[in-house]
């Protein structure tokens, strides 16, 4: 099964660009992940399992790296939507 979640990553202190940046660098050294970066939004999609135990890591790792950081998630059911995401 397929998941596609998307993704938006809100860090609570002054330099918020550079934590951004850095979680979705992270997401894409998976190279069975597709990521896709918009302004105001993240889609990773790729195998169910394997996807959400990524995003759990990389958001762990960012609360620990940040301290406080407000993550906006959405989930779909990737097998159910076109193949261009």
């Amino acid at each position: 099964m397929k998941l596609v979640a998307e993704i938006s990553m809100y860090p609570l202190n002054e330099q918020y660009i550079e934590p951004i940046q850095t979680f979705i660098d992270r997401l894409n050294e998976y190279a069975y992940l597709k990521v896709v970066t918009s302004a105001t939004s993240t889609l990773v999609s790729g195998d169910y399992l394997a996807t959400m135990q990524v995003i759990a890591k990389e958001m762990q790792r960012s609360h620990q790296e940040v301290g406080q950081a407000i993550f906006v998630c959405k989930f779909l059911n990737g097998d159910k939507m076109s193949s261009d995401v």
